[in-house]
């Protein structure tokens, strides 16, 4: 059994959620998976440097945005797949794929915002960008936004 990392930062020696296991590396990129260098990143800056030029720009437009909107936040890697967390909690994930971007607001994100993110497939605090259409920046600024705001107000409380 692999630990992995929990969601308050602590590796855990149980094994990982089933989305996350489905987050593997194991796979070509040709059958819709991340790159398979992608899993031993150490930084952000080296996840990102592994994928092909469109999957890099999208990957570099939603970290750039995250971090514009949550310049408080630490990056790091967690779930072998970028991660902003702000005030000790998992903020935001994403990833990338051969076909899309994987945007992981865990499932309140996903909940306050169900209505515009219907035309996107979906699992619980996921939520698929296909490369072949433009990112919905907006969108995500709007979640990330949310995100912050709930992650201030757990703090306060």
């Amino acid at each position: 059994m692999k630990t992995h990392r929990g969601i308050d930062g602590r590796d855990v020696d149980a094994p990982a959620p089933r989305h996350l296991v489905e987050l593997g590396a194991s796979r070509s990129i040709a059958a819709g998976t991340r790159m398979a260098s992608a899993a031993t990143a150490r930084s952000i800056d080296d996840y990102i440097a592994g994928f092909p030029p469109e999957t890099l720009r999208a990957l570099t437009q939603v970290r750039a945005l995250i971090r514009e909107l949550a310049p408080d936040a630490t990056e790091t890697i967690s779930y072998a797949i970028p991660t902003f967390d702000l005030n000790g909690r998992h903020l935001v994930h994403f990833a990338g794929y051969a076909r899309h971007i994987g945007f992981y607001p865990i499932p309140s994100g996903i909940e306050a915002f169900k209505e515009e993110l219907a035309p996107y497939k979906q699992g619980r605090g996921s939520v698929q960008f296909p490369l072949d259409r433009p990112m919905p920046m907006d969108l995500i600024r709007r979640i990330v936004e949310f995100r912050v705001a709930e992650n201030r107000a757990r703090v306060r409380s």
